[in-house]
């Protein structure tokens, strides 16, 4: 009996001690609510594809990554909002597409399509040098399906199953303005199209990119809106003026917006089986800028790690000692909000706190 005893209580430690190991490593106690999680995006959720291409829009140097721990490829202090997204569902964080390990089971739980620079639009961020533009990803995923997903299932039927109750993570449009529209001495956008036609342009062809996903078996996606692009420092550092943000710039980022949640509602009345969740961080980011106390920030404008004025003339450059103080910013670089902008953006849309959602949470989206 002494013995039966001894091997019971070392069974138990065992298992309290493997519980102890899985949660240091930041897995879920309870299976995770979706099978996994595929991310396609910009700079804003790439978590390291644009370190294995030719570009100048890289993070993999410090101090990106000094919350984290490393750099990287995030462009940020620490997490994106699709790793808090991902954490809350219980998967782990998603790995890079082009990462050498993204391979065999480790892209069971999802991949990470984003890339630095990229748009809805092939030619947004030429200037950058490679990019992997919205279009390229959704190719990369057709990829992903045929040539490696395809092995671990014992039929199609599986892994159309697989697929549709997966979650899709689709961010990106900021830089079909901030790397196209407004700049044109680079891109003739501007001059060809106005604000509400190249708004058109952006939702027609996304539209259309979002019906390939559709096609190629996803179901659940939430597409996040484009923010405040006129309070970022990357922009008040150009603009003539106070400490407020460019209205004529967050106009843009309104329209495009207006346009996207029609798309969201008239795509959910017409793609059988489909549902689609509009994530509005415009609100969210714009009232943490104009209100910061509410959110527990003191520095609204200017850039943690940044050069000039608002921090915004020039990104953060290698080696160079960001604000100690990084909790209190909103804005990490010129063009990319803290780690602690990111975990509020992503609760903002997960669970009871789920404001700036519709018209669903992303969980209630993962159990449907």
């Amino acid at each position: 009996m002494e013995k039966h005893n001894e091997s019971v209580a070392i069974f138990i430690l065992c298992i309290g001690i493997i519980e102890l190991v899985g949660h240091a490593h930041g897995q879920a106690r309870t299976p995770p609510l979706t099978p996994a999680m595929f991310i396609f995006g910009d700079s804003l959720i790439d978590s390291g594809n644009n370190n294995y291409m030719p570009t100048i829009a890289r993070a993999n140097y410090f101090p990106y990554g000094i919350d984290f721990g490393r750099p990287t490829g995030r462009f940020c202090n620490g997490l994106t909002a699709a790793d808090y997204i991902a954490r809350y569902l219980g998967l782990p964080l998603i790995p890079p597409y082009l990462s050498p390990l993204s391979k065999g089971r480790n892209i069971l739980r999802g991949l990470n399509y984003a890339s630095a620079a990229a748009g809805i639009l092939d030619e947004t961020g030429q200037t950058y040098g490679a990019r992997t533009s919205l279009n390229g990803q959704i190719l990369q995923f057709e990829a992903t399906i045929s040539l490696e997903l395809q092995s671990f299932f014992r039929n199609p039927n599986e892994l159309t199953q697989y697929i549709c109750k997966s979650v899709f993570f689709i961010g990106i449009g900021s830089n079909d303005y901030i790397n196209n529209y407004l700049k044109p001495n680079w891109y003739p956008s501007s001059q060809t199209y106005s604000g509400e036609g190249f708004a058109d342009l952006l939702i027609n062809t996304l539209s259309i990119q979002l019906w390939t996903l559709y096609r190629l078996g996803a179901r659940k996606m939430v597409v996040v809106g484009v923010g405040p692009l006129g309070c970022i420092p990357d922009q008040l550092s150009t603009a003539n003026g106070n400490n407020s943000c460019v209205k004529q710039v967050n106009n843009l980022a309104a329209m495009f917006n207006s346009r996207l949640i029609q798309l969201v509602d008239t795509l959910n009345a017409t793609l059988p089986g489909s549902f689609f969740i509009y994530q509005n961080t415009y609100d969210l980011i714009y009232d943490m800028v104009t209100s910061p106390s509410r959110y527990g920030f003191v520095v609204p404008n200017r850039a943690c790690c940044g050069n000039g004025r608002y921090g915004g003339n020039i990104t953060c450059l290698p080696l160079q000692q960001p604000c100690a103080n990084r909790n209190q910013y909103i804005f990490w670089d010129p063009f990319h909000p803290t780690q602690a902008v990111n975990a509020i953006v992503a609760k903002s849309c997960y669970g009871k706190s789920a404001t700036k959602c519709h018209p669903i949470s992303i969980d209630h989206l993962a159990q449907l």
